[in-house]
């Protein structure tokens, strides 16, 4: 089932038809190097997936499968899932993109759709984006889509900044 689409990407709820190409994504080193899981093997992925599966029953919302328009194959992921941040229950952006996709304009355009998503049908109040400061292309990624401001903080043992969006700075800039 079809979430929602871009100029370029399809989204749609993962499934474990995606394992095999999900696992070469998410087994890249480049990949996963800002990532708190680290690489992921075909049982990590597999798992992950199952994960993914569980947020959309109880939250419908997740992590969801991006496919390229145009020939039809698996992009990476990006979506907003529940992250524990000190204690409170956060609305999480996340996505990673197969290396042969970066540098395309992908993420923005996943990033753009997914907040879209978040506030127009799944009506939140707030997203946040966790990014360490080191990642570059994910701050510069987040802050196209309209995240600005943040704080330093730690999140499993590392120094992130947390961005945060909330419906009413989603709605000044993208609705005029």
């Amino acid at each position: 089932m079809q979430l929602f689409e871009t100029e370029r990407l399809t989204a749609r709820q993962l499934s474990h038809e995606d394992l095999p190409a999900l696992t070469e994504i998410l087994s890249d080193p480049e990949v996963m190097k800002y990532s708190v899981r680290g690489v992921c093997d075909e049982k990590a992925t597999s798992e992950f997936i199952d994960w993914c599966r569980a947020c959309y029953s109880s939250h419908g919302i997740g992590p969801w499968a991006l496919l390229e328009k145009s020939s039809g194959d698996l992009v990476g992921f990006c979506g907003i899932s529940p992250e524990l941040v000190e204690d409170v229950e956060e609305m999480n952006l996340g996505y990673r993109l197969g290396r042969r996709f970066w540098n395309q304009g992908f993420a923005t355009e996943a990033v753009n759709a997914v907040t879209d998503y978040a506030f127009e049908q799944k009506h939140c109040e707030s997203v946040v984006a966790i990014i360490e400061p080191e990642h570059v292309a994910s701050v510069r990624v987040s802050e196209k889509a309209g995240f600005h401001d943040y704080t330093i903080r730690e999140f499993h043992g590392r120094p992130v900044r947390l961005y945060r969006m909330t419906c009413q700075d989603w709605r000044r800039i993208h609705i005029t």
